[in-house]
């Protein structure tokens, strides 16, 4: 087996960039079969993946169950207790890491005491301290898939002796986490879902998901949990142009995906592209230098060119969107009648799958709505649209607009600036 067969299998990122440089960037056959589905992108899929091709979708997500088989309005407000002291006593102790819209979760999530609360995205862990610390007769089941956030979850577990119950898995794994714990579909009180990449992993350079930080171009949500599963660096030093297009354009929603796509295949060609500022330099070689901070964020500041090449391919190697997805049907069943769900979502391509699947729409071909924004409703739709607005058969808004971060919430945490809550009631 040659040398870029073993960065595929064992996985390592420092070997990684080993079998690119002594393959000379070509495919072996180990390289070729564990990325054959990804490769079908460029065969298949029509450039554009507004219009994506079905039997490349499939084929994608047939390529990542392989992988991962191979290891395991207005509504009601707050209940009757009034605990606005100990509300207020939370917020005032600002915790290391800080949580997103912590104030507005707290509310429409409305924990009593000896209730069920199920954290899916633990992180760093400041949404269920919080939790912990108002309500002091509750249990948190603290899912997460990376390695790292469920170490604190653990050490967490013996500061709270039975109060949290780590699980260590995926959205898509979390009913079989769940059944292997006797906990039954219908028995849990509160869910919350805060999507996307956590701080904890983009502040740390050898995760490989921040541009401001050179690491390893890694992004894999999971760490190590699954060794042959691609990485950022697979995929930048593997796909065709085309491909790497589809994907800029896709899941970054990327104007210049085809010019980026260009400038990673002609430096790729020189050199493998294994660092995330290597990446960075790429992009933003492909503009002109004063266009290269000339975007901005939420906030009026300058946002670097790859930021969303950065998010593409980090949505792509997670499988972000179906993951979610997966998240979201699966809350649906654990939840009890009256149980509540709030989502957080960070971009538009999330929010607008939680939005749909929330009015009951049929997310069966889930890629109609990865890739296209609903064409935008006039008269009789319109005003059909907006009803649904409150919620679908399974689901009563408890606030029938998306909530969003105060001006105040956002100069102490900007990277929550873009963040949209959801807060519903299970029917």
């Amino acid at each position: 087996m040659g040398a870029a067969g073993h960065w595929l299998e064992r996985g390592d990122v420092t070997r990684r960039r080993t079998g690119h440089a002594a393959a000379g960037g070509g495919a072996t056959r180990r390289s070729t079969t564990i990325i054959k589905g990804i490769m079908l992108f460029s065969v298949c899929s029509n450039p554009m993946l507004w219009k994506t091709n079905h039997t490349v979708w499939r084929a994608w997500r047939s390529w990542k169950l392989s992988l991962h088989s191979s290891t395991a309005c207005a509504g009601p407000g707050p209940g009757p207790l009034d605990r606005s002291e100990e509300l207020s006593s939370v917020l005032t102790q600002k915790p290391p890491h800080t949580p997103v819209m912590l104030k507005e979760v707290l509310h429409y999530l409305d924990v009593q005491p000896g209730q069920v609360v199920l954290d899916m995205t633990f992180g760093g862990g400041g949404h269920t301290k919080a939790i912990l610390k108002m309500v002091h007769e509750v249990t948190v089941l603290a899912l997460d898939r990376d390695p790292t956030a469920i170490s604190l979850a653990q050490q967490l577990a013996k500061e709270h002796s039975g109060r949290v119950k780590p699980l260590l898995g995926r959205f898509s794994e979390l009913e079989a986490l769940l059944s292997d714990m006797n906990i039954k579909p219908g028995s849990i009180d509160a869910v919350l879902l805060d999507a996307g990449c956590s701080s904890m992993q983009m502040d740390r350079a050898e995760r490989g998901f921040a541009l401001s930080k050179d690491g390893p171009l890694d992004m894999r949500m999971d760490g190590e949990r699954y060794p042959d599963m691609p990485c950022a660096a697979d995929v930048v030093n593997t796909l065709d142009q085309q491909a790497l297009a589809s994907i800029l354009l896709a899941y970054g929603e990327e104007r210049h995906a085809r010019k980026i796509a260009s400038a990673i295949v002609e430096a790729r060609r020189v050199n493998p592209i294994t660092q995330t500022q290597q990446l960075a330099s790429v992009v933003a070689g492909s503009f002109p230098a004063a266009v290269i901070y000339a975007r901005k964020d939420r906030l009026q500041r300058s946002a670097h060119v790859a930021t969303k090449t950065f998010q593409a391919l980090r949505i792509f190697v997670n499988d972000e969107l179906n993951e979610l997805h997966a998240g979201l049907r699966a809350a649906r069943s654990v939840l009890k009648p009256g149980g509540r769900l709030c989502v957080i979502t960070f971009h538009s391509l999330e929010d607008r799958l939680v939005k749909r699947f929330l009015q009951g729409d049929d997310l069966s071909n889930l890629d109609q709505y990865h890739f296209s924004p609903r064409k935008r409703a006039t008269g009789k739709e319109k005003l059909v649209d907006e009803k649904r607005d409150g919620g679908g058969v399974d689901w009563l808004a408890l606030r029938r607009k998306v909530i969003v971060p105060e001006r105040d919430d956002v100069k102490d945490n900007p990277r929550g600036r873009s963040a949209k809550l959801r807060a519903v009631l299970r029917r």
